[in-house]
């Protein structure tokens, strides 16, 4: 999105069921992190939403146009690398690698997988991968109603009919989402089948598509270091063309800490591709492919508001993709509807409130949705949620967890604790927010 992919236009904040403020902006176009004061909605610049936007829950205000789209040439072999951050808010879980299921099923095509080892080229010719890699490549636009702001990522078809892989942080806090072949130039509205948020991967449905040129996958256990590699997405959320990225494998098997400067929620990543090569914000879900045009990843950068290992975005020259043998597992999953602890499948349970860490004792409340079941129930800012349905809650990453096993139209029952330390029991229902 420009990545976390988060905007070019601010869009600072993640609605995972509640949301958590603010997750990044773009380094680029210099936004600033949202702020607000309680019990008023505010907007990602801390101006207060005319009353038309704040009444009723929904009241989302316009989002801001995406930019125009431009193309750009091939990047050269040694470049600068962009040091990026992963952009996941909440959770860990580590993926599979299973065999690619043939046919359809009721829950969707699962006709995608490994495709075959790859040859015993070890020069990458970076124009001709492209030209084979692009067609199934498109370019993600969302709308991210809740903070009016827009974004920008990138994903890679899996099937013909539609199925599409991408990062969870591309599609995160989405409220509209508009998808581009790339291979046919058509534009596409589309739905998020479900996402695992702790491994950034997400599905997504393009409505009424067909005929569509799909990706030739990889087997990513076969990768080495010093492979040539070509990295392709949809740069700085510019538009047109995928952007070659041309590089080598830095390392395998690679853990990095995401953390969010301003919750202090932190992640532990793991099982990652390091290469060197420019991987830009907008390059988010886009495929990592080898020398024979074989999808071996999926890129993955973030914005200004985490930071890696202890570093902003953009500070170490290092880049990171998610191995595809785990990409496709969690795929397959989520397309044969197959919900766990970290997978969440289908629309985003709401309650309707911004909360921060409450140092190790819960998700504080930092501000309530107006009309929303928070406080229709009657929670108010300071307030600190403790558990959900007796599932304790010791953290705004936890409350994220806990919320992803939900879905719209649940009855909650919130353990509370008020600012004098008074502890209630309020029961809201569950209604259907921006995708998790």
């Amino acid at each position: 999105m420009s990545e976390y992919d988060r905007g070019r236009h601010g869009g600072g904040e993640y609605p995972y069921g509640y949301y958590q403020q603010p997750y990044g902006q773009q380094p680029s176009y210099g936004q600033q992190p949202y702020e607000h004061q309680y019990g008023q909605a505010r907007d990602q610049w801390g101006r207060p939403y005319p009353p038309q936007y704040t009444q009723p829950m929904y009241g989302y205000p316009p989002p801001v146009p995406p930019p125009p789209r431009k193309r750009h040439p091939l990047r050269a072999l040694t470049v600068a690398v962009v040091a990026v951050a992963l952009a996941v808010v909440a959770g860990l879980g580590i993926g599979h690698f299973i065999s690619a299921s043939n046919g359809q099923s009721a829950a969707g095509n699962q006709n995608f997988g490994f495709s075959g080892q790859p040859s015993s080229a070890k020069v990458l010719d970076a124009e001709a991968v492209a030209a084979k890699v692009n067609p199934a490549i498109v370019n993600i636009n969302t709308e991210l109603g809740l903070q009016g702001a827009a974004a920008a990522g990138t994903g890679i078809v899996l099937t013909a009919d539609g199925e599409v892989l991408t990062n969870n942080h591309v599609v995160a806090g989405a409220t509209s989402i508009k998808v581009t072949s790339i291979g046919t130039g058509d534009t596409y509205k589309a739905e998020v089948v479900g996402y695992d948020r702790s491994e950034d991967i997400a599905v997504i449905q393009l409505e009424d598509a067909s005929g569509l040129p799909t990706a030739t996958i990889g087997d990513s256990s076969a990768v080495r270091v010093g492979d040539q590699i070509l990295g392709l997405g949809n740069a700085g959320g510019r538009g047109g063309d995928p952007v070659p990225a041309p590089g080598t494998v830095a390392a395998l098997d690679q853990s990095i800490t995401a953390s969010d400067e301003s919750s202090g929620a932190s992640e532990q990543l793991t099982g990652l591709i390091q290469v060197k090569a420019n991987i830009e914000s907008g390059d988010s879900g886009g495929p990592l492919v080898n020398a024979d045009a074989q999808v071996i990843g999926v890129d993955t950068a973030a914005s200004t508001g985490y930071q890696l290992n202890g570093r902003r975005s953009g500070a170490g020259g290092q880049g990171f993709a998610i191995p595809i043998n785990q990409a496709v597992d969690i795929a397959h999953k989520i397309i044969a509807g197959t919900a766990t602890d970290k997978i969440h499948i289908g629309k985003t349970a709401f309650i309707g409130v911004s909360v921060a860490d409450a140092q190790g004792q819960g998700a504080q409340v930092r501000q309530v949705v107006p009309s929303g079941p928070a406080q229709q129930g009657g929670l108010a800012a300071g307030d600190v949620i403790t558990a959900i349905d007796g599932t304790p809650v010791t953290s705004a990453t936890t409350l994220t967890n806990v919320m992803d096993t939900h879905h719209p139209g649940d009855q909650l029952t919130l353990t509370v604790s008020n600012a004098g330390g008074a502890q209630q029991q309020v029961r809201v229902k569950a209604i259907e927010g921006p995708v998790g």
